[in-house]
C-alpha cells in the first residue's frame, strides 16, 4: 500500500504543526527544513529515515514503518536524515544539514570526526566541583556557535556544593549569548529547567566529560533508567565513561535527546567562525589593528595591546584566545593538508589504472 507523505509536508498557508495529528516522523524530529529538501517522488521511492546510532557495521535508522540496520555508505552520523533507498540502502541520501557538530579525530589521525547533525540546542554539562573548567567549556560553546545551536551550559551536582554563585558567574562571563544554570540531575529538577528546550519536533544534545551527569539527565528528561550511569572517581572527580556510543533518544512528546560518551579531547577544526562569534570582542579589536598582518605582539598601534593594558581585557582570556586560534588553524590546514594528499594519490591510481588499459 503507498502511504500518504503529504502530511510530512509544511501545511499550506503557514499552519503549525501542533494543529495537526503528529506523524511517526514528526515525534523523530522531521521538521519543514527537511520536508523542503525533497518532493513526493522522492518521499514514495525514498521515505525518509533517521540516523539513531552508527556502528561499525552501519547506521540504526528509524522511520515511519522503518528501523533497521544499513551497511556503510552514506556519509551520515547520529541525527542526520537519510532519503533510504530500500534496494541499494548504501547509496541512500544524505539531506543537508541544519547543523553538525564535528572536530578533529581523536589521536594523530587528520581527518574530521562527525559527532552529532540536526541539533537544535546544545547542554554543555559539567559539575559544581573540580571537573569544573572555564577554558573547557569555552571550547564546547565555540563548537556550538561554529554550528549556528544554541548552548545552554548546566552545572550539575548542585545538591552537593554549598555555593553554585561562582561557578554560575564564572560560566556565565563566557559569553554574553549563554545561558547558565545550576541543577540536581538525579530528581526532577531537569524536567522542568529544561522544558523550554524540549518542545515537540526539537532536537537537544549533551555533551561534556564522563561522570557529570549526561545520562542521568537524559533518564531525568525521560523519566526511567533507560541510559546507564556510574559513579566518579573520588580522588580528582573525573568520571568514568557509560555511555559508549552516542545515541537518540525519543521523549514522549516528540523531542529527540542526544546521550553521548563524555570527550577526553575536543581539537577544534573549521571552526573560526565559532571562535570568532566566542571572543567577539576580542575579534572586532583584531579588525581595528593599525596592521592587517599584526600578531597583537610588539606591533604598534594593536588594538588588542591597547586593550590589555587599559584593562579592558584580561590576560589569561587572550591567552586562551591564543591558544584556541592557533590550534584551529593547524588543524585546519592539516586537514587541508591530508585532502590535498588523498587526492594527489587518487590521481596517480587512476593514471596507472588509465596506463595499465592500454
Amino acid at each position: 500500500m503507498t502511504r500518504d507523505y503529504s502530511q510530512f509536508f509544511p501545511p499550506a498557508g503557514g499552519g503549525k504543526t501542533a494543529e495537526r495529528t503528529r506523524s511517526k516522523l514528526d515525534t523523530l524530529g522531521w521538521q519543514p527544513y527537511f520536508a523542503q529538501q525533497v518532493d513526493m517522488d522522492d518521499l514514495i521511492a525514498t521515505p525518509p529515515a533517521r540516523v539513531v546510532e552508527v556502528h561499525r557495521n552501519g547506521l540504526h535508522v528509524v522511520g515511519d514503518g522503518i528501523d533497521r540496520l544499513i551497511p556503510p555508505g552514506p556519509e551520515a552520523t547520529v541525527g542526520d536524515w537519510l532519503l533510504l533507498d530500500p534496494d541499494q540502502p548504501a547509496a541512500s541520501r544524505t539531506l543537508h544539514r541544519k547543523s553538525l557538530f564535528k572536530r578533529r579525530a581523536p589521536g594523530t589521525d587528520r581527518r574530521l570526526q562527525l559527532i552529532a547533525a540536526n541539533v537544535d540546542t546544545v547542554f554543555i554539562v559539567t559539575s559544581c566541583n573540580r571537573d569544573f573548567n572555564v577554558a573547557r567549556l569555552e571550547r564546547y560553546v565555540a563548537l556550538a556557535f561554529d554550528a549556528e545551536v544554541t548552548p545552554v551550559v548546566l552545572l550539575t551536582k548542585a545538591d552537593l556544593c554549598d555555593d553554585t554563585d561562582p561557578y554560575l558567574q564564572a560560566a556565565s562571563a563566557i559569553s554574553r549569548r549563554l545561558v547558565a544554570l545550576a541543577l540536581n540531575a538525579l530528581g526532577p529538577e531537569p524536567r522542568v529547567k529544561l522544558k523550554p528546550w524540549c518542545g515537540p519536533g526539537q532536537t537537544i544534545a549533551f555533551l561534556g566529560s564522563s561522570g557529570v551527569g549526561k545520562s542521568s539527565l537524559v533518564n531525568a528528561l525521560m523519566d526511567d533508567q533507560a541510559v546507564g550511569t556510574g559513579a566518579i572517581r573520588e580522588d580528582d572527580a573525573k568520571g568514568r565513561h557509560t555511555t559508549t556510543r552516542r545515541q537518540l533518544h525519543f521523549l514522549p512528546n516528540g523531542c529527540a535527546v542526544l546521550d553521548t560518551p563524555g570527550m577526553r579531547e575536543l581539537q577544534l577544526a573549521d571552526a573560526q567562525d565559532g571562535i570568532a562569534d566566542l571572543f567577539d570582542d576580542i575579534s572586532a579589536l583584531a579588525g581595528q589593528c593599525r596592521f592587517g598582518d599584526c600578531a597583537h605582539d610588539t606591533e604598534p598601534g594593536c588594538a588588542i595591546k591597547g586593550a590589555l593594558e587599559r584593562g579592558a581585557i584580561t590576560p589569561e582570556r587572550l591567552a586562551r584566545w591564543n591558544k584556541l586560534v592557533a590550534e584551529e588553524r593547524f588543524n585546519s590546514a592539516s586537514l587541508t593538508e591530508r585532502k590535498s594528499g588523498e587526492k594527489a594519490l587518487q590521481r596517480t591510481i587512476r593514471a596507472i589504472q588509465k596506463t595499465n588499459r592500454k
